[in-house]
């Protein structure tokens, strides 16, 4: 089993929930996440630290899954977390929200993302390649 110590929120998740979900107390939950200020109040897309702050950095962000991951058969958290964080970079073609399945609204919004970044032609045909993978800083998902 895949570790993390991020977990991506999704619709209908509360915090105790996503304590039990990963065998420690709500209380921990509040204090590895001192930025949540209402316990009550948590939104889709939202970063939550699930383990105590680690001193190595390793885990915190997906590693790139390869160029054959997105497809439309493709249905996975990692695709639904990519297009929460290009939302967060101002990258959205989405016109609800990202979900796990890979789609056109995705890869728009990828597109958008590596034109920000610079690239154009190919480079920019919304495919996600490891450079621009890796500057995204997808958070690692818990599966």
């Amino acid at each position: 089993m895949k570790t993390t110590e991020f977990y991506v929120v999704r619709e209908g998740d509360t915090l105790s929930a996503i304590a039990a979900r990963f065998h420690v107390t709500l209380a921990q939950i509040r204090e590895w996440n001192p930025q949540i200020t209402n316990p009550n109040l948590i939104h889709p897309g939202q970063r939550v630290r699930v383990a105590p702050p680690g001193e190595e950095p390793d885990g915190e962000y997906e590693p790139y899954p390869g160029k054959d991951f997105f497809q439309p058969s493709v249905s996975s958290p990692i695709i639904e977390a990519m297009g929460y964080r290009l939302i967060e970079e101002g990258c959205s073609a989405y016109s609800g929200g990202p979900d796990y399945q890979w789609s056109e609204a995705d890869q728009k919004s990828y597109a958008k993302w590596q034109r920000k970044l610079g690239f154009s032609g190919a480079d920019a045909d919304g495919n996600p390649g490891q450079r621009s993978w890796d500057r995204l800083h997808v958070p690692a998902i818990y599966e």
